[in-house]
This record gives structure tokens, C-alpha cells and sequence, in this order.
């Protein structure tokens, strides 16, 4: 008789009702809110302080360069010396003194200017204030050796390579930024859902065994039913549990949002200087463009069918390994040295992915490992942006699935023996042993 839908029943609605599964739910999303609601928060606090920069130009050649704005205000200090601006500063509630030195030529000058603070002044700021006197010294060291600087200008040329394929599709640099973001989203994905649930399901099955409860249920029940009923049932649970975390988070960011008046998406933009200084950049709008034609560029409907089928497959193929684990072991302590050769694979993929997909997307090392079912999870779908044919994909996928049936009969050969021995870790020589039984 089949029990594997009572057995995946029964495991789903075991971790649903656990009271630690249904707190953590509620509150990992809480936390994890609250934690981005305080940086926003902070960080918007942070963008409205007006900051005041006192200038002493000594040298009387820069001190027109700086210009107030909405976010720094610019004090122009005359005909007092150094030490006496320090002390004016410093008696103030002034973020800092640039002070440039008079000399007779501006290498001098440049190589002497100073910036005095109290503090440890934000890197973003000295950048601007850095960009501004390089382009006014250099102006000034053109117009010193007679070179009209509007020509310089007028002679620049900025290259951006045209990309197209045989067929006319056009692409460009940011095309392969955007595949890289969803190959590395993807692969984290999968990875962070193997380790939190696989590891739930390793939990599992050592928590049954040890209480011996294990015992009656076998004699009633299939060794690889109970396993794949573990898996799956688990794996429900912990989709459950995302969809419900996506949802209340979605709608926790929404209300504190309103409440506080503030976006939560400022705590991982740029702060508001360098979004400034990329605005006044050339080729801003040409990347705006090319950043949309990238996006439609990727075949979507593709990557989520892709995604969906080798996120499941390479799920199962990993849960199966960890509950073999779990039935091999008497406590987790144990479960150390089986952990790490499980997981290497996944990891050595997410490298793959980065360093060499990104690079030659259809050389041998990405095709290869892009096979291999242990890697394929994450190495094919950093590969599906680039255009892979329809039939690579179909043939790792069937890979995929072989490996999973045959994994899933040799670990319910180390389960169904493992399931009921106690007292005793085994080693690799054993386990092969009871593959053999």
C-alpha cells in the first residue's frame, strides 16, 4: 500500500504546528524589517544633515570653485592665517577647514592641500572635493602653457563597442551584468534553501530516530517512502514558510513605510553625493537605455520554467543526501564529516558560475560542469542568459533527474539500515557496506 501522501501529510503539518517553526515565521520577517527600517532611517537622517566646509585659499586660485548646494555649504574664510581658521572651525559646529597653501606654481599647490576635521571626514566628500580642484588646477595648468581648453574638449572622444550577433539581436556591457545578478541570485537561492532545509530535514530524521519512534513507523512503512515523505513534506513546509515570509514582509515594509514616511530601499542605494556626481557623468542615459534593452533581452519565459524545474530537481537531489545523513548519525555533531563533501560541490558551482561563466559562457568548463548533476542547478541557469539551446537544457535537466532516482535508491539503502542502528558513528568503509545489504 502507498503511504507516501500520508507520510508527506503528516511531515508537513508536523512542522507547520511546531511552535518554533510557526514563531520563527513570524518573526523572521519582523526582525529582518525592523533591522532595514532602522538603516533607512538613520541613513535618511544622515542625507538631510547640511554639512558646512570652511575654505581658506591661500593661493586665491580655487576659492570660486566651490558653490553651495542642498547639501553642503561652503564657507569661504579670507585674510586670516591657518592657525587662526583652525580655531574658528574648530570652535563651531563646522564639519572641516580645506586649507590650500600658496605657492608660486600649481604642482606645488596641488601637492599641499589639507583637509582638518575633527572627525574621520566621509570618503564621499573628499572624492568631490578632490574631483573639483583636479579639474580647476589642470585648467589652469592649460591656460599657464597657452592650450585653449575648449579644443581639448572639443577633441574627445568617447568610444562605447556596439554589440550584435548574426542575427541582429543587439546586446551590451550591461547585458552581462544583468545575467550575472539573476545566475548569483539564483545560485544563493538555492544554496541558503538547501542548507536552512535540508539541514530541517536531517533534524528530522535524527530526532525520530533517536526517540526510537522510527521503529514503529517502519514496520509498517517503506524505508524510501518514509524518506521521499520527509523530503517532500519538508520541502512544502519550507515553501510555506518563504511564500509567508515574501507576503507579511511585503506587507511589513508597506505599513512602515507609510508610518515613518521614508522608503526602506534608500538603506541600499548610494548615498546622495555619489548619485549626484553619476547624474553629472557622460554616457548616464546611454547605460539608463542600454540597462532597459538588456532586461528585454532576457529570455524570461525560459529562465522561469529553467528555474523552477532545476531549483526542484537540485533541491531533491541534495535533501535525499542530507537525509541519508541524518539516518547514518545519532546527533548532529556527527553529521560534520558527511556535511562537507555534500556541500563542496554546490559551492565549487556558485565559483564556476562567477568566475568563469561570466567570462566564456559556452567554453568546455561551463558546459561540462553544467551537466554534472551536483553543479548543473547553478551552473545552467547562469548559462540560460547567455542563450543556451532548448536541448542542452532538456538533457541536464534529464541528468538531473536520473541522478535524483538513483541517489534517492542509494540513500534509502544507507536509510533503511541506518535508520536502526544506534550507539555507534559510521565510517565511509561502513556506509558502503550498507549500500551492499
Amino acid at each position: 500500500m502507498n503511504h507516501l501522501p500520508l507520510i508527506i501529510k503528516r511531515e508537513y503539518l508536523t512542522k507547520v504546528k511546531n511552535k518554533s517553526f510557526i514563531i520563527m515565521t513570524i518573526l523572521s520577517p519582523i526582525i529582518m524589517i525592523a533591522l532595514i527600517a532602522v538603516v533607512a532611517y538613520l541613513s535618511n537622517l544622515n542625507s538631510e544633515k547640511v554639512r558646512t566646509i570652511s575654505v581658506l585659499d591661500e593661493s586665491g586660485l580655487v576659492k570660486t570653485i566651490f558653490q553651495s548646494t542642498d547639501k553642503i555649504n561652503y564657507d569661504i574664510i579670507e585674510n586670516v592665517s591657518l592657525d587662526v581658521a583652525k580655531e574658528l572651525v574648530d570652535g563651531t559646529s563646522n564639519y572641516g577647514l580645506l586649507h590650500v597653501e600658496k605657492f608660486k606654481d600649481l604642482d606645488s599647490i596641488s601637492q599641499h592641500i589639507k583637509f582638518y576635521s575633527s572627525e574621520s571626514p566621509s570618503l564621499t566628500i573628499i572624492s568631490d572635493l578632490e574631483r573639483k580642484l583636479e579639474r580647476e588646477l589642470s585648467n589652469l595648468k592649460m591656460k599657464e602653457a597657452d592650450i585653449d581648453i575648449s579644443k581639448i574638449e572639443d577633441s574627445k572622444v568617447y568610444i562605447n563597442i556596439g554589440q550584435e550577433n548574426f542575427s541582429g539581436e543587439e546586446s551590451s556591457k550591461v547585458d552581462s551584468i544583468i545575467k550575472l545578478i539573476f545566475g548569483c541570485a539564483a545560485g544563493y537561492l538555492l544554496f541558503m534553501f538547501i542548507i536552512i532545509y535540508g539541514n530541517m530535514i536531517m533534524r528530522s530524521v535524527i530526532e525520530e530516530k533517536t526517540s526510537r519512534v522510527i521503529e514503529v513507523i517502519i514496520s509498517s512503512v517503506k524505508p524510501v517512502q518514509l524518506m521521499l515523505g520527509k523530503i517532500i513534506g519538508t520541502s512544502l513546509a519550507g515553501i510555506t514558510q518563504f511564500v509567508i515570509w515574501v507576503i507579511f514582509g511585503g506587507l511589513l515594509m508597506t505599513i512602515v513605510s507609510l508610518v515613518l514616511g521614508i522608503s526602506l530601499m534608500d538603506s541600499s542605494m548610494p548615498q546622495q553625493e555619489l548619485m549626484e556626481m553619476a547624474s553629472q557623468s557622460e554616457g548616464v542615459e546611454f547605460y539608463f537605455e542600454s540597462f532597459k534593452q538588456a532586461l528585454s533581452n532576457m529570455p524570461l519565459m525560459n529562465l522561469i520554467a529553467a528555474f523552477i524545474f532545476f531549483f526542484i530537481g537540485g533541491y531533491l537531489l541534495y535533501s535525499s543526501l542530507y537525509a541519508a545523513i541524518g539516518a547514518a548519525v545519532d546527533n548532529e555533531t556527527d553529521t560534520q564529516q558527511f556535511i562537507l563533501p555534500i556541500l563542496m560541490p554546490l559551492i565549487l558551482a556558485v565559483y564556476i558560475g562567477i568566475f568563469t561563466v561570466i567570462e566564456e559562457p559556452h567554453g568546455t568548463i561551463s558546459t561540462v560542469f553544467s551537466y554534472i548533476p551536483l553543479t548543473s542547478p547553478v551552473v545552467m541557469l547562469m548559462r540560460i542568459p547567455f542563450g543556451v539551446p532548448i536541448w542542452q537544457q532538456v538533457l541536464s535537466l534529464l541528468i538531473l533527474l536520473g541522478t535524483f532516482m538513483f541517489t534517492v535508491w542509494f540513500a534509502a539503502k544507507i536509510y533503511r539500515v541506518g535508520i536502526l542502528m544506534y550507539g555507534k558513528k559510521p565510517s565511509y568503509k561502513e556506509l558502503i557496506k550498507w549500500i551492499k545489504y
